[in-house]
């Protein structure tokens, strides 16, 4: 098995964890059969460079990946033989055309039936089920390792010396580079007993990980709360009501079942009026998997087990601990980088937590509410003081925000920042009459499309994969590859609001910063100009540098002319007035330095966990007092259903969120200096000529240097916070005075 901490396997990641969740339709069993021949298996892109996606079914998936799978493996074992024979003949090969080009041209195709089979998966789930889904992607995953358990490929990669100037190409380099990596990590330069150590130790890992997800899955099903009572939930959203309603034709009138599925829980404590019953959900999530409730269930052990296997494996591959063979895959480089930044972030954090908590108080005590406020009343008493005082209403903002007018919106500031064209094709086959096609032009460069982009918005609740609190994926179903001449192609798969009743698709501001973000992913797969697929786009991208695209361009919402741009009420066209998009600005830093805070704990935390080996308790009874302004709860036992850092891959790599707000923060910094000299576009190139274009082929701090002339600074995201000066401000720009005057 090989380990990995590379950006590659994001998507792998949460595909798994969607693998436990429960699925509409149903499970097809399918023998394997033989390879379809070119001119029948509409896997292969037909004239118009597209898969048949209408003609695709599981039989021809599982087929053709089987088939890939053992072209993958033979081609593999001939190179082998050919370094073997070569180093016994004592000359030697030129390791990217003799070994890494071949291995491009062998596995660019199973790429492509793995993204086929992902879009279909997550697009359209009666014509991939989990169980088929799943026989693709273990097979797939196993023969995309296979090459890096290779010990000649190895051998014949580690020899080489990429530091003799002019030999290899930067991304060459780097692609020498990724194969290194990918090996060492998965123990390749492990012998004798330890290799046999490494491979138990990878094993019960494993195990114990399926056990904590499997506790916690079951711990979240077993607490169900009913509410009969119409006043406790009158001040939540109709489409809130709609979810949690035990029959939704009486959503308005109840009964509501609320369960800890994160986002009801979430949206409980936002909205529920009653104290006592906020109180009583939030003890039974913080409390779950702990030794206060089912002992059968608890997870304290198991996050034991799970850190000290995390910790000889680190050893086993010559690392001082986890965190520090976490950081070989980082952006940040190192422990002490990182925890100088997030020391430096705290000293900002933490007085502004403790002001945003004081006047949180008052505006409560203004409102009747007598007594302190504890932790699981700030949710509820923060909505209402951003509505009250700021005057943000979610729902009425809907009506602000239809999907035409915000993809137009967004299409049309891609296309100015970065010099592109994005163009509609019609008659594309596609896996459902909602998805759209669009053709991505380099707007200087020809007629050629460079990219396809699918775009498939809407929720359908017996097709596509719904998974509570993710409203939406970024599928790679192509790589670019100069070697076997492809181009990307990328499917945005998300579950917004269908449009009803002739009415347009709403969506919340939520919503919206989703898309962008997404959109903003894509676009670094799309806009990659490397040679190689596996380092185009996000490929070997460091786990702490893959969101960032997605981050600079969400941050655009809090520029007023693009919230104007995007905006405008779908019935009236009336445009949103100053407060309103004032209020939009305030949202994204209200309590920011609360929202920080917590951040910082969780990254300080879980490098915590995997730096020592100190009981856990212990460490959060000495690192939760830093980065809260309430006391701990003697039975809030919250390590104990941290999927994310546990049962998951993010264990000692949580900051990496945190890391990619601020590079992104850093980067869009460089936007707002330019709006004012009229130098966007300017500064909107040198992005798409670094951070898209350049994707896993060059490390992320360099990429970064080459933008900006500097290594990141914390400042910027700060500001993102509101505890700095403001980035921008309601009608500052002559084009927002424009749009006022207009």
């Amino acid at each position: 098995m090989t380990v990995s901490f590379c950006g590659k396997r994001l998507l792998l990641t949460r595909l798994n964890v969607l693998a436990n969740q429960r699925r509409h339709g149903y499970i097809v069993l399918v023998p394997e059969i033989g390879e379809d021949t070119s001119e029948r298996n509409p896997l292969n892109r037909t004239e118009n460079g597209l898969p048949e996606f209408n003609s695709v079914t599981i039989e021809r998936c599982v087929g053709t990946i089987s088939q890939q799978v053992r072209t993958v493996e033979k081609e593999v074992k001939a190179l082998e033989e050919k370094i073997t024979g070569e180093k016994a003949a004592g000359g030697t090969l030129d390791v990217i055309r003799d070994i890494l080009v071949p291995l491009e041209k062998v596995g660019a195709p199973l790429e492509t039936t793995w993204g086929v089979s992902k879009t279909l998966y997550l697009g359209n789930s009666s014509k991939m089920p989990t169980k088929s889904y799943m026989t693709i992607h273990e097979r797939a995953r196993s023969a995309r390792s296979y090459k890096f358990n290779s010990l000649p490929i190895y051998n014949a990669l580690k020899d080489v010396d990429t530091g003799v100037a002019g030999k290899f190409s930067q991304e060459e380099k780097r692609l020498i580079n990724k194969y290194r990596l990918e090996s060492r990590l998965g123990g390749i330069e492990v012998d004798g007993s330890s290799k046999e150590e490494l491979k138990d130790v990878i094993r019960k890992l494993s195990q114990e990980r399926a056990r904590f997800h499997g506790k916690v899955e079951v711990a979240i099903k077993k607490f169900s709360h009913t509410v009969n009572e119409p006043e406790l939930m009158r001040e939540f959203p109709p489409s809130m009501l709609q979810a949690l309603a035990l029959d939704q034709s009486q959503a308005v009138k109840g009964p509501w079942k609320i369960t800890l599925q994160p986002f009801v829980v979430q949206n409980f404590l936002e909205y529920c009026p009653d104290r006592i019953q906020r109180w009583n959900v939030w003890q039974a999530d913080t409390r779950k998997c702990s030794n206060h409730t089912d002992k059968s269930l608890e997870n304290s052990t198991h996050v034991e087990t799970i850190r000290g296997l995390r910790r000889r494996q680190a050893k086993l591959l010559g690392y001082e601990n986890y965190a520090h063979m976490s950081m070989e895959t980082k952006m940040v480089g190192s422990i002490d980088a990182l925890k100088s930044t997030l020391n430096e972030l705290h000293q900002y954090a933490r007085p502004a937590m403790d002001n945003e908590i004081v006047s949180l108080k008052g505006f409560a005590n203004e409102r009747g509410y007598k007594g302190e406020l504890d932790i699981y009343d700030v949710p509820y008493w923060r909505r209402r003081q951003l509505a009250e005082v700021h005057q943000y209403d979610r729902e009425a903002l809907r009506e602000y925000f239809p999907m035409p007018k915000v993809l137009y919106g967004l299409f049309k500031l891609a296309e100015t920042l970065f010099d592109i064209r994005i163009v509609e094709r019609s008659g594309v086959d596609t896996w459902h009459e909602d998805v759209k096609f669009y053709d991505i032009f380099d707007a200087k460069k020809g007629s050629e499309p460079i990219a396809g982009l699918y775009a498939d918005l809407y929720s359908r609740e017996e097709e596509k994969i719904s998974v509570a609190g993710n409203a939406g994926w970024m599928i790679g179903v192509v790589n670019k590859s100069e070697i076997v001449n492809d181009k990307p192609l990328t499917a945005l798969i998300c579950n917004f609001p269908a449009p009803l009743y002739g009415k347009p698709s709403l969506l919340t501001l939520d919503d919206v910063q989703i898309l962008f973000h997404k959109f903003g992913h894509a676009l670094q797969h799309l806009l990659t100009e490397t040679k190689y697929s596996e380092i185009a786009g996000l490929s070997f991208v460091e786990w702490d540098a893959v969101e960032v695209s997605g981050h600079v361009l969400t941050h655009f919402l809090q520029d007023p002319d693009v919230i104007r741009s995007i905006t405008a009420h779908y019935s009236t066209d009336e445009p949103l007035t100053d407060e309103l998009v004032k209020a939009i600005q305030t949202r994204h830093t209200h309590l920011g330095g609360y929202g920080l805070c917590r951040e910082l704990y969780l990254s300080n935390l879980d490098l915590e966990l995997y730096q020592t080996s100190d009981f856990w308790l212990d460490i959060v009874r000495r690192l939760y007092p830093q980065f809260h302004h309430f006391p701990l709860d003697k039975k809030d036992a919250h390590p104990c259903s941290m999927g994310t850092i546990f049962s998951g891959d993010w264990g000692a790599a949580y900051f990496s969120r945190l890391w990619s707000r601020l590079v992104a923060a850093d980067i869009h910094n460089a936007f707002v200096e330019a709006k004012s000299k009229g130098q966007e576009q300017e500064v909107g190139r040198r992005f798409r000529e670094t951070f898209l274009a350049l994707g896993g082929g060059c490390h992320p701090s360099e990429v970064f240097r080459q933008f900006r002339g500097r290594d990141p600074c914390p400042k910027a995201l700060l500001q993102m916070y509101g505890m700095c000066k403001p980035v921008y401000g309601v009608g500052s720009s002559d084009a927002s005075k424009k749009s006022k005057n207009d």
